[in-house]
């Protein structure tokens, strides 16, 4: 937690370079640190248990700001669905498919399937399916900060300035890391960040067990 407040300042002093993301600094300082000291993920996790189990409940939480614009949602009720589709498939496909271009092995291609969901639900679906678990959970991090890092410029090259569709975007394809950035952009940002992850979530638990099932994984 110290880390993370410690970047979160380092981030706004270098003038907010989403390349400068928190999580990211964060990420690097506690691989330093962690290496210099000599300890082992295992003992590091024991240690986060308590930070890991409140992720859960932070992911739920996000629901509360969206009720906030529930009249909104459901004037545009359509063109979600049709982008949470649009969107999981996509990314589903995407990943899968460049790996398999590549010469992946079965099992990590059905690791990367779920990188655009939100940890907890990717872990699950990746222990389901037949993935590495533990990997999945570091892909799943590197896609969100990616995300966070690329879609600044992606809206300034398609000047994309509307905070739905923002918000949305980044909710879809970086999770929640994504949605924690949405919020930096405005509370509505935010709000459809947090929906497009938690629905994201729920399509691609329901539907990539059934087309792994179908290719014959």
């Amino acid at each position: 937690m110290a880390v993370f407040l410690f970047t979160r300042w380092l981030h706004r002093r270098l003038g907010g370079l989403s390349i400068f993301h928190p999580v990211l600094l964060s990420m690097a300082v506690l691989i330093l640190l962690l290496t210099a000291t000599g300890t082992d993920y295992d003992t590091y996790f024991d240690g986060a248990q308590f930070i890991h189990f409140l992720l859960g409940p932070a992911t739920v939480a996000l629901a509360v700001p969206l009720s906030d614009y529930f009249d909104r949602l459901r004037q545009i009720w359509l063109p979600v669905l049709v982008a949470t589709l649009s969107g999981v498939i996509t990314a589903v496909v995407s990943a899968s498919g460049i790996a398999w271009l590549l010469g992946g092995e079965p099992r990590t291609i059905l690791t990367l399937a779920p990188k655009s969901v939100t940890s907890p639900i990717a872990i699950g679906i990746v222990e389901k399916i037949g993935g590495y678990p533990s990997l999945a959970a570091g892909i799943v991090l590197m896609t969100g900060i990616l995300g966070c890092v690329l879609a600044p410029i992606v809206f300034r090259i398609f000047r994309i300035d509307d905070d739905e569709a923002r918000g949305f975007a980044l909710g879809m394809s970086a999770h929640g890391i994504g949605t924690a950035y949405a919020f930096g952009l405005s509370a509505m940002a935010g709000a459809f960040g947090g929906l497009a992850m938690g629905v994201a979530g729920l399509v691609t638990a329901f539907l990539l067990p059934l087309l792994v099932s179908l290719a014959g994984f």
